[in-house]
């Protein structure tokens, strides 16, 4: 059998994935090089050097889904007969992240262990980095408030991929975010959080990344991706980082809220929707691109079992026309343009039971997508927070109001 160069990719990263296990449980079990610690569940592994030179938190999570989907558009046939269901790993992550020589100097480093075949690109470039790694960074608080980031991570942009995808009030984000998200990219961010009066806080951050997305080990085919955003948080901090947290898990004491604006301008971007998507190229391999505009403003607010995120998102392209047409004229690519809001609302019961909403309307540039709104209603469980939970979710979704679907999911979440 012909083993493909995806497949060798893969061999590739579970060679590394073992080796790296190896190198763990060596130190685990050679307690002359560091002490290991395990406080409780949820808080994972904790590796600190004898000489306290080095500190490091290993976890490790996955989440087991189920999923069925009814299409309500026939009316001529039944629902069973348009139905369809699937179970799966949807996530399984494995993470590092610490300190070294000092606390000022931090980083993480998170692997994904299931093949998620990230991007869906059309282009090799984007199959090069075998999708092994997820974060790779370093911050260096070097100052005060002043914090250098250097690596791959998410680019700050919209809340709700902001919060971890194990921190989720529903079972998976929004379509908002998937459409119109940054997410992640190789680059440097220099932040600066501080505050005004007595509880005032404001942080501002500035990025320049490579543009095209995760796991690119080829050199740029357009510019890159500039990011400036403000995050204000008048009435003090969240218990937690709460503001990056779904779902009201602490519980705060008083009104808690954050309130976000970022742009981002991605140069001749290379992918039809800046980090993500398909790269837009002929069939002579020539490759093409636009400056893509995106804009978010977003909230979060808490107080005791109430919680409240909203956001809105839009994204323009240089001349307002979406369409990359050849030298030929053939058309190759639609840089996904338009604008969505996404709102969602949770209330946590006494014993740790919470009923959710959330409503999402996405409306793209006329000719590149269809007009698509979601409304769902979630029921979650938490056992240990965030760490050792149950949810659950119902979508009603609708296409153009005339393609209509029903969607129900099942995750249990468990975080070592």
């Amino acid at each position: 059998m012909t083993i493909n160069c995806l497949e060798r990719a893969n061999c590739k990263a579970n060679f590394l994935l073992i080796i790296l296990a190896s190198l763990l449980f060596q130190c685990v079990l050679n307690p002359l090089n560091a002490q290991v610690i395990a406080p409780k569940f949820g808080d994972g592994l904790l590796i600190v050097g004898q000489d306290s030179s080095f500190y490091m938190k290993v976890g490790m999570r996955f989440q087991t889904l189920y999923a069925t989907a009814w299409d309500l558009s026939d009316s001529n046939t039944t629902l069973d007969d348009n139905s369809e269901s699937n179970f799966r790993i949807r996530r399984a992550r494995l993470k590092f992240d610490g300190w070294a020589i000092t606390s000022t100097f931090k980083y993480k480093c998170e692997l994904v262990l299931v093949d998620r075949n990230a991007g869906a690109s059309n282009n090799i470039r984007s199959r090069v980095g075998n999708n092994l790694i997820l974060d790779a960074f370093i911050n260096w608080n070097f100052y005060k408030g002043l914090t250098l980031w250097v690596g791959q991570g998410k680019v700050p942009g919209n809340r709700e991929r902001i919060i971890s995808s194990g921190d989720m009030q529903f079972v998976d984000r929004s379509r908002l975010n998937s459409l119109f998200t940054l997410d992640r990219d190789v680059g440097f961010m220099l932040s600066y959080q501080h505050k005004l009066g007595e509880q005032f806080f404001i942080q501002e951050s500035v990025s320049i990344s490579s543009g095209e997305g995760e796991n690119i080990n080829i050199s740029n085919v357009g510019g890159h991706s500039y990011n400036i955003k403000l995050e204000a948080l008048p009435f003090g901090k969240f218990k937690s980082r709460g503001q990056y947290v779904g779902s009201a898990i602490e519980r705060e004491t008083s009104p808690r809220l954050a309130v976000a604006i970022t742009y981002n301008l991605n140069q001749k971007a290379g992918r039809e929707r800046g980090q993500k998507g398909n790269f837009i190229v002929d069939e002579s391999g020539k490759f093409y691109g636009k400056n893509l505009n995106t804009f978010f403003i977003d909230m979060m607010f808490k107080y005791r079992s109430f919680s409240m995120m909203a956001e809105y998102a839009y994204r323009s392209v240089a001349n307002n026309d979406p369409f990359v047409y050849s030298d030929a004229g053939q058309l190759i690519g639609t840089y996904y343009t338009g604008h969505a809001t996404n709102i969602a609302l949770g209330y946590m019961t006494e014993n740790n039971w919470e009923l959710a909403l959330r409503w999402t309307d996405v409306n793209p540039t006329e000719g590149v997508d269809n007009h698509e709104i979601q409304y769902s209603f979630g029921l979650s469980k938490y056992i240990i927070g965030h760490k050792l939970k149950v949810q659950s979710d119902l979508t009603y979704r609708s296409i153009d109001l005339s393609e209509d679907k029903i969607i129900y999911r099942l995750q249990m979440d468990i975080h070592f």
